[in-house]
């Protein structure tokens, strides 16, 4: 009896440990909204905090599908030439299509981005797990290609989106639901459906399962094969979610449509708490993520502490941090 009521409080404090980081990127958000306020007053007001939220939109609805491949052992770096090259080929189907199907060209257009985002995915997630090459080569190599495939449409210029769609087209970024700008509900609803999945169901156990030790999984009867692919599929679909909410945006792909967004993924993802060895994934904590790392882009242009022209410089250092602070939290 004794030693049962000895080993409880190592138990409580384990878990207060555990809330305390889960909280961890909505206490920093907090602190930043602060920081952000004394710094200038204008960066709490509510047109510039949703003109925020909605571009940190597209990174958070692809740093969810993230969450899930880190989740289970993998890297995607392909993410934001994918976003590019299903852009690219989601306005070449509408434009051709506008003679055919008018404006109903648009919801086409959206299922032909899906299909592209699960097929790229397919294609990450065979190559790593029947090709059984490490994700970081992999998905470098993929992403080369996919950069390669928009420059090649788009012949080294611009894809622009057909004069007669773009007001049909334009609620999708512009428009808003209740006062709420309609990236950030599709955003949040990515965000809750990635939790349910992750948290509420046998494949969310599965993912962090194999990402935390693949032996002991397949030990267990999961398929790591199976598993992995799931996730770079999901992680496919999000960044073709995210495409198809930036096209109304600039109106047109690019070659350098989505550059850099992998590492704004990635460092929503390990801001969020999800550990970049895989195992352990905090859905919400990346969204946070995402804001955080629009708001400090923001924050960077409001004052006159650092260029704006240093964001991916502060960004790596972010990520540096982050991933400084799992390594020896994790040690001790």
């Amino acid at each position: 009896m004794s030693a049962v009521i000895q080993s409880a409080p190592p138990r409580r404090e384990r878990d207060f440990a555990i809330g305390w980081a889960d909280a961890g990127p909505f206490l920093a958000l907090a602190a930043l909204l602060v920081i952000g306020f004394l710094i200038n007053p204008d960066f709490l007001s509510s047109t510039n905090l949703s003109n925020v939220i909605t571009r940190s939109a597209f990174i958070a609805i692809i740093a969810v599908g993230a969450t899930f491949v880190i989740s289970s052992g993998g890297l995607d770096l392909s993410v934001g030439s994918m976003a590019a090259f299903i852009t690219g080929v989601m306005i070449m189907f509408m434009n051709g299509m506008v003679p055919h199907l008018g404006t109903w060209s648009v919801p086409a257009g959206m299922a032909i981005a899906l299909l592209a985002g699960i097929a790229c995915g397919l294609v990450n997630g065979l190559i790593v797990t029947v090709g059984k090459i490490e994700p970081f080569i992999a998905t470098l190599g993929t992403m080369g290609i996919f950069r390669a495939l928009i420059t090649y449409l788009s012949d080294g210029g611009t894809i622009p989106i057909d004069r007669s769609l773009r007001e049909a087209y334009r609620p999708v970024y512009f428009g808003t639901v209740a006062g709420i700008p309609i990236p950030i509900l599709i955003s949040l609803a990515v965000a809750a459906i990635g939790s349910f999945i992750l948290y509420k169901t046998k494949y969310g156990r599965k993912c962090a399962a194999v990402g935390a030790n693949a032996d002991v999984a397949r030990y267990s009867g999961i398929s790591i094969i199976k598993t992995r692919t799931i996730a770079y599929l999901i992680q496919g679909a999000c960044v073709a979610i995210a495409a198809i909410c930036y096209v109304p945006r600039l109106g047109a792909a690019t070659p350098t449509t989505g550059l850099l967004w992998e590492l704004q993924v990635i460092t929503a993802v390990v801001i969020g708490g999800t550990a970049l060895r895989g195992g352990k994934g905090h859905i919400w904590g990346t969204v946070a993520g995402a804001v955080i790392l629009e708001l400090i882009a923001n924050l960077m242009v409001l004052s006159d502490f650092v260029s704006e022209y240093l964001v991916a410089a502060v960004q790596g250092v972010i990520i540096i941090i982050a991933m400084l602070i799992q390594r020896f939290s994790n040690s001790k």
